[in-house]
């Protein structure tokens, strides 16, 4: 935006910070403070709240610090920071716009699927955008035909209305360019929509692609070390594209298209992890895939990551006694119950299954690997993997880390 203005960067800190600002208020030039943590420098206030007074003989003026500098109507203030979700005061975000310009899931689904199609079908992305440009002006096109029509009727008497010759030409010519614009518009809707089509059978390549990256922004809760730009996962993203082979059957040629972009952008992170923390980037990979495609559900996600949640009185007074709080320990007993009461499609009747048939139950909870040892009576057949880590969670925690 502000390229060809000599935008001037600065942080907050720096040596003659004020005076460098205040060259910028005077000469009109943009300023733009990088790497903004939540506290904000009270000495910038003036900015924010565009304190710009009238000096007399058209001169405007602001104070910063303590002096005065000239105000040019072309000063243009930016701050950016680089936290992910920073908490700034009210008396902070009343005073500036606040623009958040994180990728979401969606626009970067969007983003990858516009790449897809430009290598697999980049006829279909070059007649979608110019559909787009074209029914924009013609958007803009009828936009100035209702201002153009509006301001000759503003600006004419009672009498001019029906005796202005203009006036009932601009109407006339209106009319006939709006009814062909609608027409187009409504051809370039069809049109568009028969393209939605065809680039929404990609789709699940671009729901990978954004899958994968949302894992690996989330690694640096792991470690700060972990930083890695949207457009490097894009770029191995489109190499992965680039470098499949070619089917002519479209399921074929999808699924490898996920198999690669998925394997090449796994290697290449997994290089610069520590091998302590490359189990847990393929797990959340998996479980991200599973949890998108509903294979695992968001509350047995819940259940694994923050144990059991409230209990109210009246299903405490339910819950069956503890056969055992030796191996069974109070948290461990509320989680089982509470996966048995919230998720009755995967869990209900286990709480019954323990306390009736305790003893193969206690078998399998006291055995070395419990990891590895099926799950005792019908359970294994019930509980899908990842919801028998749940039930792993309750008895062993500590071989939890061993099932992934």
């Amino acid at each position: 935006m502000e390229k060809h203005n000599n935008l001037l960067l600065m942080k907050f800190g720096q040596n003659n910070f004020l005076r460098e600002i205040g060259g910028g208020i005077r000469n009109g030039r943009p300023v733009l403070i990088e790497d903004v943590e939540e506290y904000i420098d009270p000495a910038i206030d003036p900015i924010l709240l565009k304190q710009a007074f009238d000096t007399g003989g058209g001169i405007k003026q602001m104070r910063l610090g303590d002096a005065n500098v000239d105000y040019d109507d072309n000063f243009r203030f930016f701050m950016t920071t680089k936290m992910p979700n920073p908490h700034y005061l009210p008396e902070i975000c009343i005073k500036v716009t606040l623009i958040n310009f994180t990728v979401t899931f969606q626009g970067l689904e969007e983003q990858l699927l516009g790449d897809v199609v430009i290598q697999e079908k980049p006829e279909i992305e070059q007649k979608r955008d110019e559909i787009v440009v074209s029914m924009d002006q013609d958007q803009r096109t009828l936009k100035n035909i209702e201002n153009t029509i509006l301001k000759l009727l503003s600006e004419s008497t009672e009498e001019q209305i029906l005796d202005e010759d203009t006036l009932i030409n601009v109407l006339e010519n209106s009319k006939a360019t709006s009814k062909e614009i609608n027409e187009r518009i409504s051809t370039a809707l069809v049109v568009e929509e028969e393209i939605n089509q065809t680039r929404n059978q990609y789709r699940s390549v671009a729901i990978r692609g954004s899958i994968l990256y949302f894992v690996i922004a989330d690694l640096a809760g792991i470690d700060p070390m972990y930083q890695y730009s949207l457009s490097y996962i894009k770029r191995l993203f489109n190499f992965a594209i680039e470098k499949s082979p070619k089917s002519a059957d479209l399921d074929t040629r999808l699924d490898i298209l996920i198999d690669n972009i998925t394997r090449i952008i796994y290697t290449n992170v997994s290089r610069g992890l520590f091998e302590a923390h490359k189990i847990i980037y393929s797990f959340l990979i998996i479980t991200s895939i599973n949890r998108n495609s509903k294979k695992v559900k968001e509350i047995q996600w819940n259940l694994l990551l923050r144990g059991a949640g409230p209990i109210t009185p009246e299903e405490l007074k339910k819950r069956p006694e503890n056969p055992d709080p030796k191996i069974l320990g109070p948290l461990s007993w509320d989680l089982i119950y509470y996966m048995d009461i919230n998720d009755p499609e995967s869990y209900g009747g286990i709480t019954d299954s323990i306390v009736k048939q305790w003893k193969a139950w206690q078998e399998w909870g006291t055995c070395a690997e419990p990891h590895t040892t099926p799950l005792p009576l019908e359970w294994n057949e019930k509980l899908d993997n990842f919801a028998r880590l749940n039930v792993l969670k309750a008895f062993r925690p500590e071989k939890l880390l061993f099932a992934f």
